[in-house]
């Protein structure tokens, strides 16, 4: 008898050790996870945060770069144009300057091309003739004998 008590109470001890091993290390453990997960979900936004902050910098940078290319180049119409006034000889030499230098800035937009309009769109069959076989015909071009 004392035998099969044994044999019984060693494997339930086992089993109630197990289970409460197991139950502190399923307390312990979760506990490790969420906070690597939380730590690797913070680098992330950090990450992301900063990406968007640079994605903000160089579009303003490109904004005040776009603005000082404008300005440089209306510099440069106005040089042009006080070195037309100043340095042509003549009236008539000076108007063509002019001219040339506001040609480009008031030139209006090109019109965009349409097709004709008498032009028929090209078909994704062979014509035919009335009253003639067309190309699925099983006679179709087989000469009649």
């Amino acid at each position: 008898m004392e035998h099969s008590l044994l044999v019984w109470l060693l494997p339930t001890l086992a089993l109630v050790v197990g289970v409460a091993i197991g139950f502190l290390i399923a307390r312990l453990a979760p506990n490790a996870a969420p906070n690597r997960t939380q730590r690797q979900l913070d680098d992330i936004q950090e990450r992301f945060d900063s990406y968007q902050n640079e994605v903000v910098t160089h579009f303003n940078s490109t904004a005040t770069l776009v603005k000082k290319l404008t300005q440089s180049y209306q510099e440069v119409q106005d040089h042009l144009a006080e070195g037309a006034n100043r340095l042509a000889l003549d009236e008539q030499t000076r108007q063509r300057l002019l001219a040339s230098l506001h040609a480009d800035a008031a030139q209006a937009p090109r019109e965009r091309l349409t097709p004709p309009r008498d032009q028929e769109p090209p078909r994704d069959y062979a014509p035919k003739a009335p009253n003639s076989p067309g190309m699925l015909d099983e006679h179709y071009g087989l000469k009649k004998s």
